[in-house]
């Protein structure tokens, strides 16, 4: 991840790395968008068990945490699905409550994440990355109009 965080920054000219939460703060007040680096908060912090059902989206989950911060996650898929979407009848769910998905076995959000989202108190959007626009329009809040999920917490 580490890798890939210096991959993306070294392409964008308006983005900086940052190494901790208050590089980040700095930087997003300078105008720059931060790619924060959190391998170094998570071996200072270790708050996971170390398992494979924590992946990036985890990751995500407890640096959203931190900053209190809105969770979005880019997949290969459109969102969460009913079985799995390459099967006929897997339909895509709009909209999920977290309890429920603790149930699930296998979706497109890692395993562990579900559990996240209720310690953290996280709601958290599941959207295709492969299509930028989407991404952009559940940043600006005009997500009605494309396939996605919400992951609704409301514990």
């Amino acid at each position: 991840m580490d890798i890939l965080a210096k991959l993306l920054d070294d392409k964008l000219k308006f983005t900086e790395i940052a190494y901790s939460i208050e590089d980040v703060e700095k930087i997003a007040i300078s105008g720059k968008i931060p790619i924060m680096i959190c391998s170094a908060i998570l071996k200072d912090k270790d708050p996971f068990k170390h398992s494979w059902d924590v992946t990036s989206d985890s990751i995500a989950a407890y640096i959203a945490s931190l900053f209190d911060a809105n969770l979005l996650i880019a997949t290969d898929v459109d969102g969460i699905f009913t079985d799995n979407p390459n099967k006929t009848g897997a339909k895509l769910i709009n909209k999920i409550d977290v309890n429920e998905l603790l149930s699930f076995n296998e979706t497109s959000i890692d395993l562990m994440l579900p559990s996240l989202l209720i310690d953290f108190g996280l709601n958290c959007y599941v959207v295709n990355g492969k299509f930028p626009k989407r991404v952009l329009s559940i940043l600006t809040e005009d997500n009605d109009d494309f396939p996605h999920t919400f992951i609704c917490n409301y514990n």
